[in-house]
């Protein structure tokens, strides 16, 4: 039995202060609508440091302690295995 497999690694962050929470309103016709900023884990990129660059990219803002707070994982059309960690963060 193979022990590996291709895998699409991302990753989302739910910003916190008080009592807001930051979300994308995206207009991708595949994707449209809100969702919490994040994006891919690059290739030797650690978890930690992919969410910490993805924030900043699309926010502009620096977090520093993001929390993982849970996992999803799919199938994609082609049939490889899709992972999302999701992070909070204030």
């Amino acid at each position: 039995m193979k022990r590996s497999e291709p895998v699409t690694l991302t990753n989302m962050c739910m910003i916190k202060k008080k009592d807001k929470i930051l979300v994308l309103d995206r207009n991708d016709p595949v994707w449209p609508g809100l969702t919490f900023p994040g994006g891919h884990v690059e290739s030797h990129e650690s978890f930690h440091d992919s969410v910490v660059r993805e924030i900043k990219e699309e926010t502009g803002l620096l977090i520093k302690n993001p929390h993982l707070v849970g996992v999803k994982q799919f199938f994609d059309k082609n049939d490889e295995r899709y992972l999302v960690f999701f992070y909070v963060s204030t």
